[in-house]
């Protein structure tokens, strides 16, 4: 098995993406930068693990003194008069009793109008982008009651100068791309979040899927990367639209998000292969078709591929697979690879392998990786996405929670717990894969 250490994260706050670093079939942990655009996305999506959760797992706080009798029009708002340092990451939270908000307007110095919305849940208003630093914004907020009467509060306040340290971010998600029904959101941070900063980083990371289906995010125990999922693949066809907001967001540690991230893409037709061990065979099913069954070699004893559902993350086209500086002496091997498709970071693909066509069907001879003949390689190369599910079964060994986009690879419920928000109990307590 090859082992390639990873570098982690090496140019993430980069707007186009580095080439996803080669393994050949093994072990190695090479993963690739990520960026998104930095095109603003409005927050009225699921943000965290939903509108709803958002709510509750932290509203701003708001200015206290505020009060008026029992059932009058009251109103407060943030950040406060007067403030100074506030992040640029700062949304205008507010309180209202008697009403609700119907207006919020946010201007820089200039008089310059800034945009944003309002969050699903209606807990607060959050800039289009991050305001710029050391600068001063004016917020006016407006409610009305029942009978037409409105109360409006304004605040002024003072954002911080640039920050000293930053949490380098990138999103594995690109605008216009199609991707495979599996595709998750997937978020890396360096260094990670941990758990403490975790709650208010995910009400920073929106998400909205059309038709409606709705999901969660789920960290990994590191805090180094963020899935987001459905209970379900996607439905073909859905519009996806991505904004990681965490440009300036403080993230722990006296650090602050470098940039905010965003994407808009769309789901391709439903294309899933399931590989059984004991058959040696690959089972290809397209919009819920079986349309062809390829023979494979997987690992090798020594070497055994992983058990678990994968996701496609890359493909080459042509390469070259090299681990003379990985395994042991004699068993190095640097060879040209033609359809490649990675699974894992630590180096399984699938793909072209005309030295064990004989073996393919038969027994398993790879260094881990789905070998294929050059033209079945070459036919499935021409149909999948990245973002199309692939499941191994049967093998001797267990897919690594992490080792790629693995968000499939547990319980719905499961993977649920990983969110650092409250889950609605319905959205919890769904069925799924």
């Amino acid at each position: 098995m090859v082992s390639m250490r990873r570098g982690f994260l090496a140019g993430l706050a980069l707007t186009v993406v580095a080439p996803l670093a080669l393994a050949a079939c093994g072990d190695g942990e090479d993963a690739p930068a990520a960026a998104g655009t930095a095109s603003a996305a409005a927050p009225s999506a699921s943000a965290g693990a939903s509108a709803a959760a958002s709510a509750s797992a932290g509203a701003p706080i708001t200015e206290s003194g505020t009060t008026a009798p029992s059932g009058a029009l009251a109103l407060a708002v943030t950040p406060a008069t007067g403030k100074k340092s506030v992040p640029v990451s700062a949304e205008i939270g507010f309180t209202v009793s008697g009403g609700k908000v119907t207006t919020v307007s946010l201007k820089d110095a200039k008089g310059k109008a800034v945009a944003g919305a309002l969050r699903e849940d209606g807990s607060a208003w959050v800039p289009s982008s991050p305001l710029k630093t050391s600068s001063r914004y004016e917020a006016s907020v407006t409610a009305t009651d029942a009978a037409g009467a409105t109360a409006t509060k304004t605040t002024t306040f003072t954002t911080m100068g640039k920050p000293g340290k930053k949490t380098g971010t990138g999103l594995y998600l690109f605008d216009d791309h199609t991707y495979g029904v599996a595709m998750p959101i997937v978020v890396e941070f360096s260094p990670g979040i941990k758990k403490a900063d975790r709650a208010a980083v995910q009400k920073r990371m929106f998400v909205k899927s059309e038709p409606a289906q709705p999901g969660t995010w789920s960290w990994t125990s590191s805090g180094t990367q963020a899935y987001y999922r459905a209970p379900e693949f996607w439905q073909s066809g859905t519009k996806l639209t991505v904004r990681i907001a965490v440009g300036g967001l403080p993230t722990g540690g006296g650090r602050y998000g470098d940039r905010d991230r965003s994407a808009t893409a769309k789901i391709g037709r439903s294309f899933v292969m399931k590989v059984d061990n004991k058959t040696k065979k690959m089972t290809v099913v397209q919009d819920g078709k079986t349309v062809r069954t390829l023979p494979v070699s997987l690992g090798s004893k020594k070497n055994p591929s992983s058990s678990g559902t994968m996701v496609v993350m890359e493909k080459l086209e042509h390469t070259v697979f090299d681990t003379m500086n990985e395994l042991p002496a004699g068993e190095g091997y640097r060879t040209e690879i033609d359809y490649a498709q990675r699974l894992t970071w630590s180096g399984q693909y699938i793909h072209s392998a005309p030295w064990s066509v004989g073996d393919q069907g038969r027994r398993n001879v790879s260094h881990g990786c789905v070998n294929v003949s050059p033209s079945n390689a070459r036919w499935l190369f021409g149909k999948t996405l990245v973002g199309d599910p692939i499941t191994v079964r049967g093998t001797e060994d267990k897919l690594a929670y992490g080792n790629g986009w693995t968000p499939w690879d547990v319980s719905w419920k499961e993977f649920a717990k990983g969110s650092a928000l409250p889950v609605p109990a319905e959205l919890a307590a769904a069925g799924g894969r």
